[in-house]
């Protein structure tokens, strides 16, 4: 995806990169993270081996877009993630429309390009991704759970993916 987003502040980055690492929990994909940098100037996620897919031959097709599907899935998920985890936790409102119109096209665009899918299948993959987000991050018992966390993020810069796990358990998200 090349969509880029912009950050106002270090607080709002700490914010997006913890609600990409708890969409990456929420979908078991955690374990694919090796670690997260707040400090990052390409991805601040980075991802195991094993979240990339092989072209070997001894890779099935159907093994490789099954691969591309879910990795499709992960990253559309964290990137609505990281708008609403800043919009709605750190500053109590809903995304802005033009924001969240601008993620939809990059979705769209990456799902009909790179995964071969429909029109309709990305808009009710973006529905579903959006949904379950929408409960994580508009739910105002989490609320202070993400902003630990997002705490956490900004006092450590840098976390293992082993770190993340341990204290995605301990703040039980």
């Amino acid at each position: 995806m090349a969509l880029t987003l912009n950050y106002s502040n270090e607080d709002d980055r700490a914010f997006g990169l913890a609600g990409m690492t708890i969409s990456l929990a929420s979908l078991d994909a955690i374990d694919k993270v090796v670690g997260i940098s707040l400090d990052a100037d390409g991805p601040m996620v980075t991802f195991s081996q094993e979240y990339y897919y092989s072209l070997s031959p001894a890779v099935s097709p159907k093994m490789v877009w099954e691969n591309l599907i879910r990795n499709f899935h992960l990253t559309a998920s964290m990137v609505v993630a990281n708008v609403l985890a800043r919009s709605l936790v750190r500053l109590g409102e809903e995304a802005p429309k033009e924001v969240m119109d601008k993620v939809y096209s990059e979705i769209e665009q990456e799902g009909l390009e790179t995964c071969g899918l429909e029109k309709d299948e990305v808009e009710s993959f973006y529905n579903r991704i959006f949904m379950q987000n929408r409960r994580i991050f508009g739910n105002p018992r989490l609320r202070p759970a993400i902003s630990e966390l997002a705490s956490m993020i900004s006092r450590k810069r840098n976390m293992s993916g082993l770190e993340i796990r341990d204290e995605l358990n301990y703040l039980q998200l």
